[in-house]
């Protein structure tokens, strides 16, 4: 099982350095130039978690395995490209594979760098692909409906309920507005209908390297239109992001601090990526090795014993479980047990974030 977020937004915002920063590679060619990215690059990354080094140290573990999330630059949007214009067609299929969408805008000034709209304003470029993704969306239920409503006139129940789903989404669509926007309707239940604007959004707002720490006037704008839309944004600066990149390991947090930063906008995409997603991790500890394992918000003990192997979840008996704080407190498996913190959780056990777990199971 897998999660993924796919990099948007129009040419020339800076989604291919942002995604070559967050993979450290120049896998993606960053140019300036419309569509120079045609075909998605997918890298996967390491979700920043202090708590596995603690974790790891505690339990004596040869190594520590982090989990991972999955970026998608996707080439650029243009005007019209629900109708094609811009290799479009191709673009909008990539992005409707992706779990969420991580919208790049554009909120630096720098005349050596084209804007395909001729000035910047971050808003105007959201609601460019925002409508275009609308237009999409639109047009895929206005194909489906006839069919659903005469497969509803034969009795069929399903078309039914399917229809009761549309009937609201299509309704916003056709009023302007998103699909996630439609209240009293799940994410759930949006998921089997494959929109695009139902996708989970957050917005990186890409500004000067001067900005990198409060951001500016345009990533404020921004800043208030997330808030308005029960969305986050996420300040960056793509450039000193790639800078940090290439940097070894152990010269980044020295060059953050000089920076003024606690962390790099990348941490923060990623940890912002993961909570859009509604994941939560769980841990495992011994001496072989610490590692995360990321499952959904809401997910049950056997379901996460079935990310560590499928044996697990299909002879699961029992989870031993410590949380992370209480893990801590005593200083491992050994300390937790005797101060009886250490709980036997059965198959009806929803995993919290941070859970400490060991699995019975008998195949």
């Amino acid at each position: 099982m897998g999660f993924n977020c796919g990099i948007v937004g129009l040419p020339n915002v800076g989604k291919s350095t942002l995604f070559n920063a967050l993979v450290e590679t120049a896998a993606a060619e960053a140019a300036n130039y419309p569509f120079c990215t045609i075909e998605p690059n997918i890298g996967r990354v390491a979700v920043p978690d202090r708590r596995l080094a603690v974790l790891a140290e505690i339990a004596r573990s040869a190594r520590i395995v982090p989990t991972s999330l999955e970026f998608v630059d996707i080439a650029g949007l243009v005007r019209g490209a629900s109708k094609g214009e811009g290799l479009g067609n191709q673009f909008l299929a990539h992005i409707r594979e992706v779990d969420a969408i991580l919208h790049v805008l554009r909120c630096f000034e720098n005349p050596d760098v084209v804007h395909v709209e001729g000035g910047i304003d971050p808003l105007r470029d959201a609601e460019i692909v925002e409508t275009e993704l609308m237009l999409a969306d639109l047009e895929s239920l206005e194909r489906r409906l006839p069919g659903l409503e005469k497969r509803v006139r034969g009795g069929e129940r399903e078309s039914q309920a399917t229809v009761a789903l549309i009937a609201p989404v299509l309704a916003a669509l056709r009023e302007g507005r998103p699909a996630r926007s439609v209240a009293g309707v799940s994410g759930t239940a949006l998921k089997q209908l494959h929109l695009l604007t139902a996708k989970p959004l957050l917005y990186v707002c890409n500004v000067e390297e001067e900005a990198r720490a409060t951001g500016n006037p345009f990533s404020q704008v921004v800043a208030r239109r997330a808030a308005e839309e029960g969305a986050r944004a996420v300040v960056v600066s793509a450039a000193i992001e790639a800078e940090i990149a290439h940097l070894p390991a152990a010269e980044r947090g020295a060059f953050l601090a000089l920076l003024g930063l606690a962390d790099s906008g990348l941490d923060r995409v990623i940890r912002a990526g993961y909570e859009l997603l509604q994941l939560i991790t769980f841990f495992t500890a011994g001496p072989k090795e610490t590692r995360a394992w990321t499952i959904e918000r809401g997910t049950r003990a056997p379901q996460a014993a079935g990310r560590i192997h499928g044996d697990f979840e299909r002879g699961f008996i029992a989870a031993e479980t410590i949380s992370y704080v209480d893990y801590v407190a005593g200083g491992g498996e050994a300390g937790a047990r005797e101060a009886g913190r250490l709980r036997v959780e059965g198959r009806d056990y929803v995993v919290e974030d941070g859970d400490v777990m060991l699995f019975r199971f008998n195949v």
